[in-house]
């Protein structure tokens, strides 16, 4: 599947069915847009759009990579209950992770969000945050404490919108993030985003979670130009958190941490109601999980580059009968021979409606929810097949250079 586009470090947390059932509804996003959260000179760098357009290819995997540094810190707000979360503590210990990015390039310029992902000086950020500005672009980053240092690439991957920058000559009293699982959230959970919303640094917001799973794809730029996923022929589908904490351009590549202080996503993007220039935000935005994000950080750091997993299908929206009742989700319409669904056992006409305990609602649902899994992984796919629904355990393969 084309790959599209909004980084280091845990363990998946099982759930009980009950409770991911309980956080993973998804819905249409029909009348609205999605702008990149990012802050550019004359302009927005992307906007992304769900559309009705689905990837030739396949998809990818759970996210689950374990970072020792980050699975051995300490919980930074031990106080940090959802009943009550307490934001002052929680400010105090994740504005130092949190830093500020400015890019600036021949004829454009921007600013945007990052993380502090380890005391190397690595910094997770978006990779539209560090390519909208063009090629080989001046990068500083600003620490909480107002120092500025220069900063490099040191790996950007276009397909989930994920780039991490290398600090040079980093200080010794770097404080990196605490990383948590994204797996852990539940719908109604309190959030709070951490950036450099239109160049504010060090600014917090919160709120909740609105909603899980939400597939979000890349489209084009409100002028009509392409932005620039789509002028790198790869798009991005995520299975995003969506949360009501405002997120503003220049959000992208923040925190968006949990009551405890702890990384769960990657502010992405934002959704407007259309029209001309930047919209600010409107109560809906958008992250990508934080175990997402840490399996790809990872995979940047140590090679620059990220693989990702593969279904080997080619799937489209449709529906399927079971019984009296009518199901929607990815109908598979090719598949890749010798590849894991291929493998599987999955069929042309087979309809997809739930990977694990994540309904899948169509082919970028489908898309995104492998995305978010990691090479090997296995994944039960709930499939109705001649009008009778079953279980298909797949193990998830590494995807081609154009994933499938």
């Amino acid at each position: 599947m084309d790959q599209q586009p909004t980084t280091p470090l845990m363990p998946h947390q099982p759930r009980s069915p009950r409770s991911r059932r309980r956080g993973r509804r998804i819905g249409e996003l029909a009348t609205i847009s999605l702008l990149s959260a990012a802050l550019a000179a004359g302009g927005t760098w992307g906007v992304i759009s769900v559309t009705d357009e689905r990837p030739d290819s396949t998809a990818t995997t759970e996210a689950g990579a374990t970072s020792s540094a980050s699975s051995s810190q300490a919980i930074p707000v031990s106080t940090g209950a959802k009943e009550s979360p307490n934001w002052n503590a929680v400010t105090d210990a994740v504005t130092p992770s949190v830093v500020a990015i400015g890019v600036r390039g021949q004829s454009a310029g921007g600013e945007g969000s990052g993380v502090i992902l380890d005391e190397q000086g690595h910094v997770l950020t978006n990779n539209h945050v560090v390519t909208g500005a063009g090629p080989s672009p001046k990068i500083t980053v600003t620490l909480a404490d107002g120092a500025t240092y220069d900063a490099t690439v040191a790996g950007t991957d276009p397909s989930t919108d994920l780039a991490v920058l290398t600090i040079a000559d980093p200080p010794k009293d770097l404080t990196p993030i605490t990383v948590g699982s994204s797996k852990d959230l539940e719908v109604g959970d309190p959030v709070m985003a951490v950036g450099n919303p239109l160049g504010l640094a060090g600014t917090v917001t919160t709120g909740i979670v609105s909603a899980l799973d939400r597939p979000v794809s890349t489209a084009r730029s409100e002028g009509g130009q392409s932005s620039p996923f789509a002028q790198q022929g790869q798009p991005v589908v995520t299975a995003a958190i969506q949360t009501s904490a405002a997120i503003n351009p220049g959000n992208s590549g923040g925190a968006l941490v949990d009551a405890s202080g702890r990384l769960v996503g990657i502010n992405s993007s934002i959704a407007t109601m259309g029209g001309s220039g930047q919209s600010g935000n409107i109560g809906i935005g958008f992250a990508i999980p934080a175990n997402e994000a840490t399996w790809i950080a990872e995979q940047l750091i140590e090679d620059g580059e990220a693989q990702h997993a593969f279904l080997g299908v080619v799937p489209t929206d449709g529906t399927a009968k079971e019984g009296a009742a009518t199901h929607r989700g990815a109908e598979i319409r090719k598949v890749s021979d010798g590849s894991p669904a291929d493998e599987a056992g999955l069929s042309e006409g087979d309809l997809v409606v739930a990977i694990g305990d994540s309904p899948v609602t169509g082919a970028e649902s489908l898309v995104g929810l492998v995305h978010a899994r990691t090479i090997g992984s296995q994944v039960p796919l709930t499939v109705i097949h001649d009008g009778k629904k079953t279980t298909i355990d797949v193990t998830l393969g590494t995807a081609p250079e154009r994933d499938a």
